[in-house]
């Protein structure tokens, strides 16, 4: 198989780089900074520069290959400020959009294209058990995932399979949640969010990676995939799981008005509730690794 990856120096594209390599899969990873790229992946990668500013990606990086991933997108931890909300917006929806319309230019086309979306698809949803099947949800990061999908979705009008990825949080080393939790929680600082009744979809970084390559080879898997893990959690399980973990109680809460007041409209990533299930993963066979939350972080927790 050959694998083209954008977004391939991020903290789930690099994983995935070294897991191809690990099973002998060929990988070229597009990239606006190509020197970056070649220090982090080095010889297991085929690296190709590509900045989306000018234009859709080269031909031929995309020539032959089997599957596009593209997990592009710039980080929604930050104030949603107007020029904010507009790199969110384009470093996913535009980018895609230049992924795809190169595709009707290729002699041979790729069979899927694997494009990274998220749980916040579904919006705030209480306690509702969300499926692929579930319809869209109201907000930024709603309408974003919306026009995200959207844009992978022309690929299937000339014949190649999309695969919409929508991601709950992943957990792993080095992940952007966790380089921000776990100095707070082993300063023993670590607190419940809002309520704490709002689920809070998740995944182990193996188990991404994993879902990916399982969409990739398996034919059957068209259309979105909840790419979390089994067991969904609440707010406050998460906190206390974490907290046990680090061998820290959680007894603080941080009220819904603070994180409003601190964060502005950004503060809705954490109070939403999102209780998603992985039922295409499910049914059509993919094994998690990491299906229980407490296994999860014990193996993250070994390898910080």
């Amino acid at each position: 198989m050959r694998m083209v990856i954008v977004g391939g120096t991020g903290f789930i594209g690099g994983r995935l780089c070294r897991v191809c390599r690990e099973q002998g899969i060929d990988v070229t990873v597009l990239t606006r900074r190509p020197e970056r790229a070649a220090a982090a992946l080095g010889s297991i990668a085929t690296i190709i520069p590509w900045d989306p500013v000018q234009g859709p990606p080269p031909a031929e990086a995309l020539e032959g290959c089997d599957a596009v991933v593209n997990l592009a997108g710039s980080s929604v931890a930050c104030r949603w400020t107007k020029a904010a909300r507009r790199l969110i917006h384009n470093s996913r929806v535009t980018t895609t959009e230049l992924v795809v319309s190169r595709f009707g230019q290729l002699d041979k086309l790729p069979h899927a294209l694997l494009n990274a979306s998220a749980a916040g698809y579904y919006g705030d949803r209480g306690d509702e058990l969300l499926t692929e099947r579930s319809q869209a949800g109201s907000g930024f990061l709603a309408g974003v995932c919306c026009g995200w999908e959207a844009a992978a979705e022309v690929a299937k009008r000339i014949g190649v399979r999309v695969v919409p990825l929508r991601f709950g949080i992943v957990l792993g080393r080095g992940s952007e949640y966790l380089k921000r939790a776990l100095p707070v929680f082993r300063r023993g600082l670590g607190a419940v969010i809002g309520s704490g009744k709002q689920w809070m979809p998740w995944v182990h970084v193996a188990d991404a990676v994993g879902l990916i390559l399982h969409a990739a080879r398996e034919a059957s898997v068209e259309g979105p995939l909840n790419a979390v893990a089994p067991q969904a959690v609440t707010n406050a399980e998460f906190s206390n799981a974490l907290g046990q973990a680090l061998g820290r109680r959680v007894r603080l809460r941080v009220p819904s008005w603070v994180l409003r007041l601190r964060f502005g409209q950004m503060a809705s990533l954490m109070l939403a509730s999102q209780r998603v299930a992985p039922e295409v993963a499910v049914r059509t066979g993919y094994g998690f690794q990491f299906p229980e939350l407490v296994d999860c972080l014990e193996d993250v927790l070994a390898r910080e």
